[in-house]
């Protein structure tokens, strides 16, 4: 493999290359000679003397490189769509891009608070290392531009969703939801509950994506996730690589330019648990995986009251426990119904390893210690009446459903306790929700 920079796209990346590095250095001596000081609106300002003109040039500049990074954003998925290294990377660089002029430009409306200037500092290391190695990359493995199938825009638009995987995005956002109100002990303002919302789907969006893209040859043995777009082949390995990843570095730095750095860093923690502990390491693994990965579901609760009080304390801890705790109940049932597909992906879950009269029990047992849980909180006294009651008469009607699981075989009752057990969540955590605001 010889590298060339003979195939348009290498010569495309060599020449953001060269824009970019002349951005920076205008960067660099707006810094040093104070230019930013003469010029402080955003994106325009009314220049004072000759470092303001230089920093409105450098504005300019950079309006400039924005569209040149469009452009490569738009030739490479229409060109290397199929490539599962110049894809990503190419998206990647674009993103972080965008973010290091975003983070800018909350800098400077914000005063300059240090851990922004941290984060442009190492957003600009790894916009850096991303031209470097697409340059690079591109020089090795860019060709002329293959000519792909027509595409169905509106089956493309309903892929990328499916990618994400909505319904169960939604019930996570509700869980962040919960934990701002319970958190804050208040509705949240609407501007914080639309950023953290956003950032939240863009978090459980992404790592969805990258799951998918993880097991898209496991998913095509299984009947529930045959159709799904890469395993279905619809779209490119590569497309959902580059999908999943552009989610999650944007939902870091939406948190942590509109919402707070500990939020961001709560959502970086669940995307990683999911991604690398859960479907990397654990998923094919053992037979725990749906026990010690529940915690990356665990974590929209902690994000979303961290993004109220920029903290974390016990009753937050005792959010992520239910869904922790939740999480095995939930997922058996399901596995219960689905045995023979996973029996065909070679997943070890409960009842393919130790047999559908084991996992029921596993299952009932769980939802005991789940209630037993739910009715700490009123214990301590971090919830109230409304909450007591809601938790009483939602575990009774859970651990009934559990019970059922227990003494009925079948795939009837197993996926009724999957169903039951999703609506459990979403009503014990509008309990939680009514009890803090009341």
């Amino acid at each position: 493999m010889k590298f060339s920079l003979s195939s348009s796209f290498a010569r495309l990346t060599t020449f953001v290359l060269a824009a970019i590095f002349l951005v920076t250095i205008g960067g660099i001596l707006v810094t040093m000679s104070g230019a930013t000081e003469a010029c402080t609106g955003w994106p325009l300002c009314q220049p004072e003397g000759v470092l303001g003109w230089m920093q409105l040039l450098h504005r300019a500049s950079v309006a400039f490189a924005c569209v040149l990074m469009f452009y490569l954003l738009f030739r490479a998925w229409r060109d290397v769509r199929d490539d599962r290294v110049l894809l990503p990377l190419a998206t990647l660089t674009v993103i972080l891009f965008f973010s290091q002029i975003f983070v800018g430009a909350i800098e400077v409306t914000r005063g300059f608070p240090r851990y922004l200037a941290v984060l442009h500092a190492l957003t600009g290391v790894a916009l850096w290392t991303g031209l470097l190695g697409l340059v690079i990359a591109s020089g090795f493995l860019a060709r002329e531009v293959v000519a792909f199938p027509p595409l169905d825009l509106r089956q493309r638009a309903r892929d990328f969703l499916t990618l994400t995987k909505p319904i169960v995005v939604l019930l996570l956002l509700v869980t962040t939801y919960a934990g701002m109100v319970v958190g804050g002990k208040a509705w949240p303002v609407l501007s914080l509950t639309f950023w953290t919302m956003l950032g939240g789907y863009m978090a459980a969006g992404g790592s969805s994506a990258l799951n998918q893209y993880i097991d898209r040859d496991l998913d095509k043995n299984m009947q529930r996730t045959a159709q799904r777009p890469l395993a279905a082949s619809r779209m490119t390995p590569a497309e959902g690589l580059a999908f999943g990843l552009a989610l999650s570095v944007l939902s870091f730095y939406i948190y942590a330019g509109f919402v707070n750095l500990l939020a961001a860093f709560l959502s970086l923690a669940g995307i990683i648990y999911y991604v690398v502990l859960y479907s990397i390491l654990l998923k094919k693994a053992t037979v725990q995986n749906i026990v010690i990965g529940g915690g990356a579901g665990a974590i929209p609760p902690l994000v979303g009251w961290a993004a109220v009080t920029g903290s974390l304390n016990i009753p937050a801890l005792f959010l992520f426990a239910i869904v922790f705790m939740w999480t095995p109940p939930h997922f058996w049932a399901l596995a219960i119904v689905r045995k023979k597909d996973y029996a065909r992906a070679g997943i070890p879950m409960m009842p393919v390893v130790r047999g559908e009269k084991a996992t029921r029990w596993q299952i009932l047992i769980y939802t005991l210690e789940l209630v037993a849980l739910t009715l700490l909180m009123p214990v301590f006294k971090f919830t109230g009446t409304i909450y007591l009651v809601s938790a009483l008469v939602l575990g009774v009607w859970l651990i009934h459903t559990a019970w059922q699981v227990w003494r009925q075989e079948g795939n009837q009752i197993a996926w009724k306790m999957y169903r039951y057990s999703s609506m459990y969540l979403a009503f014990i955590f509008l309990a939680l929700m009514i009890d803090a605001v009341q």
